[in-house]
């Protein structure tokens, strides 16, 4: 394994949250609110971005856009997005726990880790007003990572570097190139990689894939075989170095490199 001094996870789909559910109902549900319903899959597309940013990507899709043409009889605006995420962010933080669970192997992956003195970063797409609810509850399975950023602690997020900056001086960490950037969305790996970081992608666990383990558990192999294809080649394409199904693979993967 080369010198790694870090390795900075992101949360929902990466460490917490198989299948990253929790962000994508909620924002389904905002939509209803206001007379415009928004697919699973347009709610997916922008995942890995702040949150205010990620409802304004979803008020450009094209569908989205007419439908609230014309139920509001204007396209949306910046005013808009200000009223989808002001009910957003209370809705997430009411169920931001109830997804918080462990994605199997992330424990052992932390102690991994930990047993080389390799220190753990963390960012997020969410406020840190719903990442307080995730918090304990993640403390409670065992993990606790050295420091957190959330998506409005700076004056930028993702996919800008700053998180990963803010990261660097928080655990006295560098160069970049020392730090792993691991996330299951384009705007976290594009993250690291702004910031001179190797970027591991995780494929079946996150948001391209949207299963829980169950359900990949009762998918035919060939089926998840095409699953884990697409997703890889759509974070290879956004600037993963390396691909990995989940967490988990982290350990294995770090032998090799």
């Amino acid at each position: 394994m080369k010198a790694i001094k870090a390795v900075v996870f992101d949360w929902a789909g990466t460490m917490v949250d198989f299948g990253s559910f929790a962000p994508m109902g909620v924002f389904v549900k905002c939509f209803e609110e206001f007379g415009v319903t928004a697919t699973i899959d347009q709610a997916r597309a922008p995942m890995g971005l702040p949150k205010w940013d990620h409802i304004n990507a979803m008020m450009k899709d094209a569908d989205i856009a007419a439908q609230w043409q014309t139920k509001h009889g204007a396209a949306p605006t910046d005013a808009d997005v200000d009223r989808v995420y002001k009910i957003f962010v209370p809705m997430n933080e009411k169920v931001a726990a109830d997804y918080a669970e462990l994605i199997p192997g992330a424990l052992e992956a932390v102690r991994y880790l930990r047993a080389r003195n390799i220190k753990i970063g963390s960012t997020t797409g969410y406020v840190r007003s719903i990442m307080e609810q995730v918090l304990p509850v993640a403390a409670a399975q065992g993990y606790v990572p050295d420091n957190l950023i959330c998506a409005d602690d700076l004056s930028e997020g993702r996919p800008g570097p700053l998180g990963m900056y803010q990261t660097f001086v928080d655990l006295a960490v560098y160069p970049p190139s020392a730090v792993i950037k691991v996330d299951d969305t384009v705007p976290g790996l594009l993250e690291g990689s702004a910031a001179g970081c190797l970027t591991v992608g995780l494929a079946l666990s996150g948001n391209f894939v949207g299963k829980t383990r169950d359900e990949l558990a009762s998918m035919p192999e060939e089926d998840v075989e095409r699953l884990r294809a697409r997703a890889s080649e759509m974070l290879k394409d956004g600037g993963a170095d390396y691909v990995i199904d989940t967490v988990a693979d982290l350990p294995a993967l770090l032998e090799r490199i």
